[in-house]
């Protein structure tokens, strides 16, 4: 039930798999009692859910209650416990809180990187969360170099196709966007778009996240009316797939309506 529930998170079927989540905590519980490690787990996952889907304070309670069940069960630097504070950490940037999330993610780097070496892929993926969290707080010098380094690990185990590989091509490209290298953003953006597209299909909330992004970087580069395109369409996924108060449908909803306004005044002008 819980793998199913994952497939559906993944797929972007949001309330179906909340119910099947809530199932599988029930009969985890009532089989191995409410402290056994596959609890956690499915809380872990839960969690994962609940930020995708905007419900942040829900969210940070069930990784609160998976951290100290599996500290509990196999110490406090277990890999599994760098996978919870990774998540932690991932929680906190949502929040746009980066400063509070980056000891969540430079703990988790700390504990998989003794644990499984310096060029494992989780390892790759806490680095690579951990480069988000510093682009908010713009240290971007100190950023860079960890996305390539994660891109030459994930390409070299998984091809270029893969989506652990798209993700930090989409993060590559904030942060050439934030340095104002449009000319380099914009085809690291739509290489990042492709692969999600054809990983998850054009109407995933994670491919609204791309569409978005790409849409300010067009906006930046003066290319409104392709922008407000973009934008569209990412609202329309956003809208389908998340709650109304999650913070990305009122992103999208904002720079939708700025970037006609602005393409109004232009034609007027």
């Amino acid at each position: 039930m819980a793998a199913e529930a994952n497939t559906l998170r993944v797929q972007g079927s949001y309330h179906e798999a909340e119910a099947l989540f809530r199932q599988a905590v029930a009969l985890a519980e009532e089989a191995f009692g409410p402290n056994h490690l596959e609890v956690a787990a499915i809380l872990n996952n839960l969690a994962v859910l609940f930020k995708y889907t905007g419900r942040f304070d829900e969210a940070e309670s069930l990784y609160g209650r998976a951290l100290a069940i599996t500290q509990q069960s196999l110490g406090a630097n277990d890999p599994d416990v760098a996978a919870i504070y990774h998540n932690l950490g991932g929680l906190e940037h949502a929040r746009r809180r980066y400063a509070a999330a980056e000891p969540f993610a430079r703990q988790s780097v700390e504990i998989r990187e003794k644990a499984l070496g310096p060029d494992h892929v989780d390892v790759a993926a806490d680095i690579a969360a951990l480069a988000a969290i510093l682009d908010g707080q713009r240290k971007y010098d100190e950023s860079e170099p960890l996305y390539h380094r994660v891109l030459a690990i994930f390409e070299k185990a998984y091809g270029s196709e893969h989506y652990e590989v798209a993700i930090n091509l989409n993060n590559l490209a904030a942060l050439k966007h934030a340095k104002r290298n449009f000319a380099e953003a914009l085809p690291l953006y739509q290489r990042a778009l492709a692969i999600k597209e054809k990983l998850l299909g054009p109407e995933h909330p994670d491919v609204a996240t791309t569409l978005n992004n790409l849409a300010v970087l067009l906006t930046a580069m003066g290319k409104r009316e392709e922008a407000a395109q973009l934008y569209a369409r990412a609202l329309a996924i956003c809208e389908r797939t998340l709650e109304p108060t999650h913070p990305k449908v009122a992103g999208c909803h904002r720079n939708l309506e700025r970037c006609r306004s602005v393409s109004l005044r232009t034609r007027r002008g």
